[in-house]
């Protein structure tokens, strides 16, 4: 059985009859939806998901900033005058 990773769930149907009414009940929280009692997909609000892509932005900013930091004694020294 999968675990539901939501504190709001609704069927397929109540999604159809009237998402905007499920979005507003959830408060900003993710909504996961049912089929046969079984999670199918998360719903959540556009800012919540703006915000989850600028964390994986941000990780994989971190994780190039990682790698070159592995490459720091092949780099380059640089005067930023004589650009």
């Amino acid at each position: 059985m999968r675990h539901v990773l939501a504190g709001c769930s609704a069927s397929i149907s109540e999604l159809k009859k009237n998402p905007t009414a499920l979005l507003a009940v959830s408060e900003g929280s993710p909504i996961a939806i049912l089929n046969h009692n079984k999670p199918t997909a998360y719903l959540i609000p556009a800012e919540t998901y703006e915000w989850l892509m600028d964390i994986v932005d941000d990780y994989e900013l971190s994780m190039l900033v990682d790698q070159r930091m592995k490459d720091k004694d092949s780099a380059i020294q640089v005067n930023l005058d004589d650009l």
